[in-house]
């Protein structure tokens, strides 16, 4: 009996120590639970008062941006309309510029040996020898743009459109890569159309490159691209290929650095067939029988294809035109003659008026005096004003 008194007692001392034990345990826990989230309402008013401060320096720094908004918005206002006034007096002087050179054209220049000849022209001998004579026999020389004609808006922004010295027949050739052309009466009646497809409608063998096509006595001549730069001659009113040739150059490069699908420009006239072609930063000239497309004779030009973006021949003159980027007032700034008649610092200086973007093609009609121009998709006419050149060649003495 006191054996199991005892163990009773036993019992009640463990199950205290346990109780005791677990109450230490718990009391533990809930310390460090207390700690805990004692640390995180630190954390969390320190986050709030953080927060507090971005909020405010935020509402301080939107304030600030606000009124440097506000004072950018007014600068520039202020800037556009300094620029429109800018702008608007360049449109003026440009306008007096343009009135001034139609009123006062500049006179070409001609050196002499003893005076300056302005009336009469001199005669003087050809002193080179085993070249041809007269290449061109024209005397008449660009002295300025009389008058600017917009016809109309068609096609793409780079084209070609020209007309038939012979047959006063109007082509247009739109884009810089296509094997169709659309052939209209005349002037009057490709003003009067709505689109192309109601002009005649010609197809090609093969696609023409570039805008350098050129229109004579019922033929096209035009480049086809490949291997070699071709000359291909086209019956118009048959439509048949009556011959080719290859314009012998190494490198295809393009004539005028600003058009640079226009690897070769040509120029049909009464006096035959010319090729414009680059090589290196040089513009060359050859002058081609426009029956068989042989070359008789070729000159390296003065004339660079750097910033160049077309030229037009006038009686054996060529008057390259360029530009800049992003394009500006065309002018022509390099003049060379084959027959040496005029050098480049004697012709006068042209400005063309300041219009939509950059010429990609211009054709001289001699007939009607005029540059048929393709300017971003418009279709321009300028009429040339003429003088003769101060210079005329006589052939040397027979022997």
């Amino acid at each position: 009996m006191k054996a199991g008194f005892f163990f009773s007692i036993l019992l009640s001392m463990l199950a205290q120590l346990s109780r005791a034990q677990y109450q230490y345990q718990y009391q533990t826990l809930l310390n460090y639970l207390e700690s805990r989230l004692a640390s995180m309402e630190e954390r969390i008013a320190l986050w709030n008062e953080q927060n507090n401060r971005y909020n405010t320096d935020l509402k301080k720094f939107r304030h600030q941006a606000v009124d440097l908004l506000e004072k950018l918005n007014k600068e520039h206002e202020k800037l556009r309309e300094d620029l429109e006034g800018a702008g608007a007096r360049v449109d003026r002087v440009e306008r007096e510029m343009d009135y001034a050179e139609t009123k006062h054209p500049p006179k070409p220049c001609v050196k002499a040996a003893d005076k300056m000849v302005e009336q009469e022209p001199v005669v003087t001998e050809r002193k080179k020898k085993d070249e041809f004579f007269e290449v061109s026999v024209c005397v008449d020389l660009v002295s300025r743009i009389q008058a600017m004609k917009i016809l109309k808006r068609l096609g793409s922004t780079k084209g070609v459109w020209t007309k038939d010295a012979r047959t006063a027949k109007v082509y247009i050739f739109n884009g810089t890569s296509e094997d169709t052309l659309y052939e209209f009466n005349s002037n009057k009646e490709f003003s009067a159309s709505s689109d192309m497809s109601k002009g005649k409608q010609i197809t090609l063998p093969a696609s023409w490159k570039g805008t350098g096509h050129a229109v004579y006595d019922g033929f096209l001549y035009y480049i086809t691209e490949g291997s070699e730069l071709q000359v291909n001659k086209f019956h118009l009113e048959n439509g048949s290929l009556v011959d080719s040739a290859v314009i012998p150059v190494q490198d295809q490069v393009s004539v005028y650095s600003l058009n640079t699908e226009t690897m070769v420009d040509l120029i049909a006239e009464e006096e035959g067939l010319w090729a414009l072609y680059a090589i290196g930063d040089t513009i060359n000239l050859a002058k081609m029988d426009s029956d068989t497309l042989d070359i008789e004779n070729m000159w390296e030009t003065s004339c660079s294809r750097i910033n160049a973006e077309a030229a037009f021949f006038v009686c054996g003159t060529l008057y390259v035109v360029y530009n800049t980027r992003p394009p500006s007032r065309s002018r022509v700034q390099c003049v060379y003659d084959v027959n040496d008649m005029v050098i480049p610092g004697e012709a006068p200086l042209l400005y063309f008026p300041r219009r939509f973007g950059a010429h990609s093609s211009m054709k001289y009609n001699p007939v009607e005096k005029v540059v048929y121009a393709w300017d971003d998709g418009y279709q321009i006419l300028y009429r040339m004003a003429l003088t003769k050149k101060l210079f005329t060649i006589v052939p040397p003495p027979e022997e």
